[in-house]
């Protein structure tokens, strides 16, 4: 069965930082771009970052540039959010999904676009 797992969600005060960690079960990741999606409360699932497969190329939404920076180990099979100065807005249930894109990735695109998602992990900033 081909899985995504997400983990490292929490609670964190308004400055801080977590990491969450994108692995999966059943298949290996290093053919697949990456993205990590969000999902606030009353809102749409919006892109945050995306990978590609070797790690050569990402992207990011201007919400989060500067703060938050996407890498891989293809070698362990896993995907990583660094998240830092953390704000409230980013308070969402975070999301990774997985596509076959070869030296490509993209979160401007239709969430189907995606094959494989996780069941997300929640991120909560307050005080």
């Amino acid at each position: 069965q081909l899985q995504l797992v997400e983990s490292g969600g929490g609670l964190v005060q308004p400055g801080g930082s977590l990491r969450l960690s994108c692995t999966a079960s059943g298949f290996t990741l290093d053919s697949y771009a990456i993205g990590w999606f969000r999902q606030a409360p009353g809102k749409e699932r919006e892109g945050v970052s995306c990978i590609s497969h070797n790690g050569g190329s990402t992207n990011y939404a201007d919400s989060v540039k500067g703060r938050f920076t996407i890498s891989r180990d293809n070698a362990n099979n896993t995907v990583y959010l660094q998240m830092n100065s953390l704000k409230p807005d980013d308070t969402a249930v975070y999301y990774c999904a997985a596509r076959a894109w070869n030296n490509f990735c993209s979160i401007n695109v239709r969430l189907e676009a995606y094959d494989y998602w996780g069941q997300g992990t929640q991120v909560t900033v307050s005080s």
